[in-house]
């Protein structure tokens, strides 16, 4: 908490200076003022009064009221929100709103300051004290969110007129005051809000606004003695649900233990999702099976269902593991990873995510490695770039990988570095590749095969607007065959035949036409709910990013594989590919290509 000082004065050209001092929760004065106001348009701030050109703002006239009124009640520390918190520090300011109802409670007095209340009447006068208590009613000062605890909490309030004329108090006004507020005058005289329910003091809100709409939330947390993390941009409502889960909480402490752990998935249950269950069975036998982090990969073709998989095993684990957390993070590039530590951020209502210095992947990894977080399961979906997981940020690879997001996902570690650790805690990657997987997950891994024809033909018919096609057995396989059984170039032959009302043969006399043909059709975009809006899901286009994967991580590896795209692609010979530079590098490539 920081505290206001005004300082001994340096001359008659510096009448007033002010300093402020930082204290710790215990070392905070017992004897201090603390102001309440409606802001205006030209407050001082923290970086006003540290400069020393505070004078030069329309507030400063508060800091000098505050300082004389303080120094004639014998208080030499004085607080004013404007400038005694670093707003541009999102963890300060968080904990600041949470500690504000202490230490409006806290203070010796509170003085009310109501610039629009004068002490004079419109004829120049004295105001009476009705024509006084009239415009007391009046004020501005009564329709703001933020000065309801400011009214409630102080045990003394003092409210001063415009030009710094003391007009009573919170036990001389306690009428006109109920009178304005609707809050009961045992509430004013500092009854225990908790003797009031829920909505009762929810109801003392109805008439106040706020410039921020979540705000209107924040301002009721001293109210009912509750502290949570400040996510701007979440909307009153969501604010809302949120104060009144932790109201619930508050009550009733293991009311949400099993109940209401983080869901953070993107994607529905696939109704379509078909077969696998020996890999289904062994990743359910790999969760949180040690006393460690457990780590798994998940690896294939692209296209042979991977993720499908994964969101099949997550649906079961949430219902199975009531209180498990269950994070999703895409991890295609840099750039989807950064949102996807947001979104995780923003959903696990982790404080200081929003400060525009925080790294959100270290406070991520923190937050899970907490003991009290308990069990959760994390998934990096289509984590392929292995450049961009182990290289380290001075790298060229790093730098080349990630460009200028490379700022914003952090310099200090590689982002392998950043993986939380827990023993309550399960990591599960999805890749293409068989190397990739072995550095994240070791010997963990699962490779998900190609579907036998039993189950690529039940997964057809699921897709099928016209189930009875499949009933042509001759023709289900053959365009099984022809789409080797890869469960994405079967949705999208599906979405295909049912936009263009044709048989099975139809679409696979397309595919024998020539291969101009072929690559138009395999280029065919299609809807699907279980993939990402942002990514292209055509067979075709799936199979060229594996390509390009390939090419980029294994030269010789991509040679081999133009080479064998030009013969018979069965029983090929190791003899017969090209030489490369050594054996261990011969050796690399076929792993990349057989992997």
């Amino acid at each position: 908490m920081r505290l206001l000082k005004r300082e001994p004065s340096a001359g008659i050209s510096t009448p007033n200076q002010f300093s402020l001092t930082e204290f710790r929760p215990l070392n905070i004065p017992p004897v201090y003022a603390i102001l309440s106001h409606r802001w205006g348009t030209d407050e001082v701030t923290l970086k006003d009064v540290e400069s020393g050109t505070a004078e030069t703002k329309a507030g400063y006239r508060k800091l000098v009221f505050c300082a004389e009124q303080a120094a004639r009640d014998g208080i030499v520390y004085f607080w004013i929100d404007t400038c005694c918190i670093d707003k541009a520090n999102n963890t300060e300011l968080s904990e600041a709103i949470n500690s504000m109802f202490k230490w409006y409670h806290n203070a010796t007095k509170c003085y009310v300051y109501l610039p629009d209340v004068p002490t004079h009447n419109s004829a120049g006068g004295i105001s009476t004290t009705d024509q006084w208590e009239s415009a007391f009613q009046k004020s501005e000062w009564f329709d703001r969110g933020w000065t309801l605890q400011e009214l409630i909490a102080p045990r003394v309030v003092e409210f001063f007129s415009g030009e710094g004329k003391k007009r009573g108090d919170k036990k001389s006004l306690e009428r006109r005051i109920y009178e304005t507020t609707g809050i009961p005058v045992d509430a004013l005289r500092g009854k225990p809000l908790s003797q009031f329910d829920e909505q009762e003091r929810l109801s003392w809100t109805a008439r106040r606004q706020t410039t921020i709409e979540e705000d209107a939330v924040y301002c009721l947390l001293g109210i009912f003695d509750i502290h949570m993390p400040l996510i701007y941009g979440e909307g009153r409502q969501k604010a809302l649900a949120r104060l009144q889960r932790e109201i619930r909480i508050s009550a009733d402490p293991g009311l949400f233990v099993a109940t209401d752990a983080p869901w953070i998935v993107p994607f529905e249950r696939n109704p379509r999702f078909t077969g696998r269950e020996t890999q289904l069975a062994e990743l359910e036998g790999k969760l949180f099976a040690n006393d460690h982090t457990s780590k798994i990969a998940i690896t294939g073709l692209g296209g042979v269902g991977k993720t499908q998989l994964v969101l099949e095993l997550l649906y079961g684990t949430k219902k199975k593991h009531k209180d498990c957390s269950i994070i999703w993070l895409p991890a295609t590039n840099t750039e989807s990873l950064h949102q996807g530590y947001l979104i995780a951020a923003r959903q696990l209502e982790i404080p200081g995510f929003e400060d525009e210095k925080a790294d959100v992947k270290k406070l991520v990894q923190d937050h899970l490695s907490k003991e009290v977080t308990g069990q959760w399961l994390l998934v990096f979906d289509n984590a392929d770039d292995v450049d961009m997981w182990m290289a380290s940020p001075s790298t060229p690879e790093r730098q080349d990988v990630e460009g200028s997001d490379q700022r914003r996902l952090g310099q200090a570690s590689r982002l392998i570095d950043y993986l939380p650790k827990n023993k309550r805690g399960c990591i599960i990657f999805t890749t293409r590749g068989r190397k990739a997987a072995a550095k994240f997950a070791q010997q963990n891994i699962i490779t998900v095969p190609e579907m036998s024809e039993m189950t690529a033909r039940e997964l057809l018919k699921k897709c099928l607007a016209t189930p009875n096609l499949v009933d042509h057995l001759q023709d289900v396989t053959a365009l099984l065959t022809a789409l080797t059984h890869l469960p994405l170039a079967i949705a999208q032959a599906a979405a295909y035949i049912n936009a263009n009302g044709i048989t099975l043969a139809d679409y696979l006399s397309l595919l024998d036409e020539k291969e101009e043909e072929t690559i138009d059709i395999l280029s065919e975009e299609f809807e699907d709910d279980g993939r990402y809006q942002n990514v292209k899901n055509p067979v075709a286009t799936t199979w060229l990013i594996s390509f390009e994967q390939i090419r980029r991580h294994d030269r010789l590896a991509a040679e081999y594989l133009s080479f064998v795209a030009c013969i018979n692609a069965r029983d090929i010979p190791q003899s017969l590919l090209p030489s490369g530079p050594s054996r261990k590098r011969e050796l690399d490539a076929i792993g990349t290509l057989t992997a």
